[in-house]
């Protein structure tokens, strides 16, 4: 009975520190991306699409959000992340934009049998924002390679590079995120 009453206090105590966690100074804003409905395709290929989790180095390769302040140096804003890993975050936006065309019978991040007829290989290569040497305009980079390989003979049959930067109207959280979110 003892050893009851002291594991249900350990426990209630235990409970109490991470309530006061949630409501400490370390709380990060989170921030999500979504992505948009693509036009559907009239006819649907009944071909399996796997979108694989996209590689990325250390850096980029987290749920806070990176600001370079110079070539050599990565930061990560202080008080905010996104809602998942970047590369995570990218192969669910990657998943669900193809999903909503409609053109293939299955796109999922694993195969419904021992392999997919494709699969989406993804290098997540910039995912930041670099600030001028004054500090005061930040650019954002999104830069990422695509290969779209078929299961049957590990052939590439596509591969493209994509990147984007836009300038931010300011160093404010919302301001960069609100740029990311509209590249």
């Amino acid at each position: 009975m003892k050893f009851a009453l002291i594991f249900a206090a350990l426990a209630a105590l235990s409970g109490c520190s991470a309530v006061s966690a949630l409501t400490g100074s370390d709380a990060l804003d989170v921030y999500e991306l979504r992505a948009e409905d693509q036009p559907q395709i009239a006819r649907q290929s009944p071909d399996q699409v796997i979108i694989e989790t996209p590689s990325a180095t250390g850096a980029l390769n987290t749920d806070r959000i990176m600001i370079k302040p110079n070539t050599l140096q990565a930061q990560y804003l202080p008080g905010a992340r996104w809602s998942d890993e970047a590369p995570v975050m990218l192969q669910t936006l990657m998943l669900r934009s193809v999903q909503s065309t409609d053109a293939f019978s299955y796109v999922g991040r694993q195969p419904l049998g021992a392999r997919g007829d494709y699969a989406v290989l993804t290098e997540l290569v910039d995912f930041q924002t670099e600030l001028d040497a004054t500090g005061e305009t930040a650019t954002v980079r999104l830069g990422m390679t695509v290969r779209v390989l078929r299961e049957d003979d590990n052939r590439i049959i596509a591969s493209r590079n994509f990147a984007a930067s836009a300038i931010a109207p300011t160093t404010e959280t919302l301001a960069l995120v609100a740029v990311i979110a509209a590249n």
